[in-house]
């Protein structure tokens, strides 16, 4: 039969499975809070354990924490962090309590598992409490945004790894493809030709300057808010506590983590993460431009634009025989689509804090760590299952080229606009090459016009 102990908190008492390790406020929040179906994101549960075991060291340190009792804490730390017990992290990435439900989760965990270390049975807090020693000098309101923020490096230096692989794809199309001429196109008209080197070098350039809003936004995160507990004034930590626990954090995490300079207003205002949420939605808008300009130059393939060559990854259409979409292209435009949609949801967030907390982080991380981890993944397939298996249609290109009449731009300076413009006219009129109407005009001899009209002049 299954065996159950009793566990006691403010609202009253409850029957908690013997086997588990969570507590009673574990409980009640996993029961509150049924709202997304997932729970709280996989790195932001390391950071809350990494900074309760920073915690604990620290505590010891500066003698607020018996020695046997910050050694097991640190232990249970320890086996979490190398993967084991994460079953009984059970509370929903959405939650009331600004994360107080998951802090106490890690808490009654960490608590829990050290009795265990330290010979007593699940439960027995009189041996190890979640509240005065594993969250002993801490509270909700700072380990939470601390291990919001580093969550949030981790997660922007997975995406930069990603994004740099995207970068080094489009570099090697670029040099693929130089030598290759196309139309290129403003307002959807034929403007001047462009080579598919400098499309793609452009593509490359604009994910150049996300690489360093990713690193700028980086270093955005590693400011933390540890030692201000409640609200930014450091009740019930010991000062050498709060002048040492980011030393600490540093050592744990291994990031180079800063405490606040002003402990009250990082505890209370957010927003840095509308700052970094809005260099994630502006990555997002440049790659769904990318995508946008992928189905436009791949349409067709016998009527569209008929440029390049996406890699086929399945049937288009379940009654249309031999159609093949852009689907690549298609999900990177979606993923965008989410990512922008979220930063309205951190936005809100952060503006909705009150007075001396926001109470609202947990959905601000909810949506932040969704951008920046879907947009990595995204990221990925992208690159792999469309960038590098492009192709390109060179004799269509060079016909396109070859036939349109923006090539007449690069005859304003011998000719003049309005004699141009007239060529232009007629040329689209009666269907017929700019290059035989100026010959037949006798504006310009045939041998200065090839020069003039050498496609790799004109880009």
């Amino acid at each position: 039969m299954k065996t159950y102990r009793e566990e006691r908190d403010s609202i009253g008492v409850r029957k908690i499975p013997q086997e588990v390790y969570y507590g009673v406020q574990s409980l009640r929040g996993a029961e509150n809070f049924k709202i997304t179906g997932r729970g709280v994101h996989s790195e932001m549960i390391r950071a809350i354990v990494e900074l309760k075991k920073a915690a604990a060291i620290t505590n010891r340190e500066v003698g607020v924490l018996d020695e046997r009792i910050a050694d097991a804490i640190i232990t249970a730390c320890d086996e979490i962090l190398e993967g084991k017990l994460l079953e009984n992290f059970i509370i929903d990435a959405i939650q009331g309590g600004a994360g107080t439900s998951v802090n106490m989760n890690a808490n009654e965990v960490i608590a829990n598992r050290s009795i265990e270390i330290l010979g007593g049975a699940k439960g027995d807090y009189g041996i190890v409490h979640p509240n005065d020693h594993v969250n002993c000098s801490q509270s909700t309101n700072d380990v939470i945004p601390s291990a919001g923020r580093i969550a949030t490096v981790r997660l922007f230096m997975q995406a930069i790894h990603s994004l740099k692989k995207l970068q080094n794809a489009f570099a090697e199309k670029s040099n693929e493809f130089k030598n290759v001429i196309k139309m290129g196109r403003t307002e959807m008209q034929d403007a001047v030709p462009i080579s598919f080197g400098q499309v793609f070098g452009a593509y490359a350039a604009a994910l150049s300057r996300d690489i360093q809003r990713f690193s700028l936004a980086i270093e955005e995160m590693s400011v933390i808010n540890m030692g201000g507990t409640a609200i930014g004034t450091g009740i019930n930590a010991h000062p050498d506590y709060v002048k040492g626990i980011t030393t600490n954090i540093r050592i744990v995490t291994g990031l180079s983590l800063m405490q606040a300079d002003d402990l009250i207003d990082a505890t209370q205002n957010l927003d840095s993460f509308v700052f970094v949420s809005g260099i994630v939605k502006s990555c997002a808008v440049t790659l769904s431009k990318i995508a946008n300009d992928l189905r436009m130059m791949s349409s067709g393939p016998r009527t569209g634009f008929g440029e390049i060559n996406l890699l086929p990854k399945q049937n288009g259409s379940s009654i249309m025989p031999g159609k093949v979409n852009p689907v690549m292209p298609e999900v990177m435009n979606q993923i965008c689509f989410n990512v922008i949609g979220n930063d309205t949801a951190v936005t809100l967030a952060a503006e909705a804090g009150q007075l001396e907390l926001n109470a609202f982080e947990p959905v601000l991380f909810y949506r932040l760590f969704e951008s920046i981890e879907t947009l990595k993944n995204g990221i990925e397939v992208f690159r792999s299952e469309c960038i590098e298996g492009i192709t390109v249609n060179v004799d269509k290109c060079r016909n396109d080229v070859e036939n349109s009449i923006g090539i007449i731009t690069a005859l304003c300076p011998y000719i003049g606009y309005t004699e141009a413009a007239h060529i232009a006219k007629r040329a689209l009129r009666e269907g017929r090459s700019v290059r035989e109407l100026v010959v037949e005009e006798r504006l310009m001899s045939a041998e200065k016009l090839n020069g003039i009209l050498d496609p790799l002049k004109m880009i």
